[in-house]
């Protein structure tokens, strides 16, 4: 609706309404999750059903990765998510879930151990950057891309730094990367390290060896994800 001047005291009340509930969200996330420790998020489709390849890949690469001292993080939804949160059940990993009310009511799957339920998105998303220390990305729909390229614009202005994001998935990622480099890199849209900040991998111990190194990393120059994620 267009308003030609100041908007009704309604509109405003409600906006007024909506700033507190935000305020709750965030301050409630930010009180669950600071006692977690050092954790990686993982995101991947809803709709990945448990007897698919790579639901028991993401398990392992969640297993390997929770084993490696690392809280799990994810949306806490059904499919991947849930692959990667019984992964950090299998390990005793701490195992977490960030949930988002939906209109087909998406809930929490039964291996979330630390849960939460967000109305918004943003508050949400930035659960997953403020305490995860790397992404770890299997196949899914538009979510899952939105979820990574967030995390590759954070990279390449800044504001988060020492902080990988792994795709997994046999030949999931390559006519992605392809694209990258012969449209967007080829036009000068974005760099070479934009690109090659991007890691594909298979091998469980592999993940966790390159997130265990970034830890570091981000230990050494005080570059967790504290930084200016949370503005």
């Amino acid at each position: 609706m267009l308003w030609l001047g100041d908007e009704p005291p309604e509109v405003r009340a409600a906006d007024a309404e909506r700033i507190q509930r935000i305020s709750r969200e965030v301050a409630a996330g930010f009180d669950k999750l600071a006692t977690i420790g050092p954790a990686v998020t993982f995101f991947g489709s809803a709709r990945t059903p448990a007897d698919h390849p790579h639901y028991a890949q993401f398990r392992s690469v969640a297993a390997a990765v929770g084993g490696a001292g690392f809280a799990i993080i994810t949306g806490g939804g059904p499919g991947m998510m849930e692959a990667a949160n019984r992964g950090a059940r299998d390990a005793g990993a701490a195992s977490v879930g960030c949930n988002i009310e939906l209109p087909h009511e998406q809930g929490l799957n039964q291996y979330v151990d630390v849960g939460l339920r967000f109305h918004y998105f943003f508050a949400r998303k930035l659960m997953f950057v403020r305490y995860g220390c790397a992404f770890v990305i299997g196949p899914g729909g538009f979510g899952t891309l939105d979820e990574l390229f967030e995390s590759l614009t954070l990279i390449q202005t800044g504001t988060i730094r020492h902080f990988p994001v792994i795709l997994v998935g046999e030949g999931e990622w390559d006519g992605l990367i392809a694209w990258l480099r012969e449209k967007a890199l080829a036009d000068g849209r974005i760099t070479a390290s934009d690109v090659d900040g991007l890691r594909i991998e298979q091998d469980p111990d592999q993940v966790a060896s390159i997130i265990r190194r970034a830890h570091e990393l981000q230990r050494e120059h005080g570059a967790r994800t504290v930084r200016r994620a949370a503005g």
